[in-house]
């Protein structure tokens, strides 16, 4: 009776924790997102003055690539035909701001940090990412995410979302939703991403 009892609570507590694991569907969130990673040359207030100068005109030019795309393959193509173009614009500012500095950029994968962008978080883990380094890249970077476009309007985050194509479960996962069980799945994705993505 005992091993009765022990095995039909071992059965349901592997059926509650089975109900906080993320899904497949919760791990395609990193297959499914671009992030945009500036880095400054270094930390000084000029430098940083320079990458946020450097940030708004990258996202002035991309905005328009970006505006219509509908998958993820698009954006990275559409990123990958456009590098070139988006160098010009990024050194363009800094000969303009008077900066003798290079600048690289490089659509690559990316291990990030958790990311608390106001209404929603990411998750810990490797993303695709466009990678602009000026100078060193040795300063305080910046990250927004570029497909869904979130890095322009943060407000529009669920609206983004839905066109892209992320279920309301995922999107609960990211926004943290009102049910305590999301945030414990946003909890355990953090950890399974940033050990095994």
């Amino acid at each position: 009776m005992k091993y009765l009892m022990l095995f039909t609570v071992l059965i349901l507590a592997f059926c509650l924790f089975c109900g906080f694991m993320p899904t497949g569907e919760d791990m395609a969130i990193y297959e499914n997102t671009v992030r945009l990673h500036v880095l400054a040359n270094s930390d000084s207030e000029h430098d940083q003055n320079v990458k946020l100068l450097v940030r708004d005109a990258v996202l002035k030019e991309i905005h328009g690539y970006m505006e219509h795309v509908e998958t993820l393959t698009d954006a990275k193509t559409v990123i990958t035909d456009n590098l070139d173009r988006l160098r010009a614009v990024c050194e363009k500012t800094l000969q303009d701001l008077g900066e003798d500095r290079t600048v690289a950029l490089y659509l690559s994968k990316e291990k990030y940090p958790t990311r608390d962008y106001g209404t929603l978080r990411l998750p810990a883990g490797i993303y695709e990412s466009l990678r602009v380094e000026i100078g060193e890249a040795k300063g305080q970077n910046w990250w927004c995410v570029l497909y869904p476009s979130l890095c322009t309007d943060v407000a529009k985050t669920e609206a983004s979302f839905i066109k892209t194509g992320f279920t309301s479960e995922q999107i609960d996962v990211l926004t943290g939703g009102e049910n305590p069980k999301y945030k414990i799945k946003f909890k355990i994705l953090e950890i399974l991403g940033e050990n095994f993505s």
